[in-house]
């Protein structure tokens, strides 16, 4: 289990992380979400000890960063941004080198660089220079690293930035498989990233959680709103929108799209979850015969307009 207590970071008058607590149960994929310059990057960077914070601690099954600094590096595989490696060495000659630098035993170093190769997909580059390699492929040669001395934790900053739509894919895919055994945490500002892969969302913004729940639970109860997407097609050309606006319990509108050639406009209704007016929209456009119904279905609020809420918040407090 990790442990994070009451961490801080200043540099000089900045204040990067702000007095922040949670835990972290073994197994599963968790998400640090948070805009640039949120201070993800310096969390991880105290987690991992490469950092000591400015006040609090970290704990790692009991274990103190402060006093137990070495033994807590050894339960981590830690891929930091950008993917920091040897681009001059070759692929196997680097996990070679990685593995002796992790104290592994000498009757286990052959197995474990085989199990690297084979499982971050490096059978075709295993000969060349990492300096040689697509992006791809450097930052699996990075989570090869990471991996090789088979830690209980991996720390992932912005594992996938930079790569291609399919290099993407095939990183979370070894991400997946690796959350099935181990604690992983993943960085990102990527919103999409979150949702492909993260069992539990902690969203830093300037500093200070703003959230820490499943992705679940995190859309299911930030907003006291339902919403409902339509798409109707008119026989007249003219807004639809204002005549929703009279039935009771509908909240707001929002115009998604409106296509004047076929006259569909597409659009949200938002109304409170204490009732549910679903029956009274299907009954009332049912009885205006120059609508067609072409899609009716119940939308969540999506993780960016979460994301985006809570750190304009942040913004508005700052501007204040």
């Amino acid at each position: 289990m990790i442990k994070v207590q009451n961490l801080t970071k200043d540099y000089g008058h900045l204040r990067a992380v702000d007095n922040i607590s949670f835990t972290i149960p073994k197994s599963g994929i968790i998400g640090i979400l948070g805009p640039n310059g949120a201070g993800k990057t310096t969390t991880l960077k105290m987690m991992t000890c490469f950092m000591p914070p400015t006040e609090g601690t970290v704990f790692i099954d009991e274990k103190n960063i402060y006093q137990n600094s070495v033994e807590i590096r050894k339960m981590i595989g830690y891929l930091p941004e950008g993917c920091p490696i040897y681009t001059e060495m070759n692929v196997v000659d680097f996990l070679y080198f990685i593995a002796e630098l992790r104290d592994i035993p000498k009757d286990s170093v052959n197995r474990r660089v085989k199990e690297m190769i084979d499982s971050c997909g490096l059978e075709e580059v295993v000969g060349k220079e990492i300096g040689e390699l697509s992006k791809g492929y450097r930052q699996r040669v990075g989570l090869a690293a990471a991996l090789i001395h088979d830690p209980e934790i991996l720390i992932l900053d912005e594992p996938t930035s930079g790569l291609d739509p399919n290099q993407i894919a095939e990183i979370r895919s070894l991400i997946k498989q690796l959350g099935k055994e181990k604690t992983v945490l993943v960085s990102t500002h990527i919103l999409s990233e979150v949702e492909a892969i993260c069992e539990r969302v902690i969203i830093i913004d300037r500093g200070k959680i703003v959230a820490d729940a499943s992705l679940e639970e995190i859309q299911s109860s930030f907003h006291n709103q339902n919403r409902i997407y339509f798409e109707i097609q008119s026989k007249k050309d003219a807004d639809i929108l204002p005549e929703f606006e009279a039935i009771k319990g509908v909240e707001s509108l929002q115009l998604f799209s409106k296509h004047e050639e076929d006259m569909i406009t597409k659009f949200f209704i938002n109304y409170s979850k204490d009732m549910d007016i679903r029956p009274e929209l299907y009954n009332f456009i049912k009885k205006n015969k120059d609508w067609t119904i072409l899609e009716m279905r119940t939308e969540q609020h999506s993780l960016e307009d979460i994301f985006r809420q809570l750190t304009e918040k942040g913004e508005e407090v700052a501007h204040a």
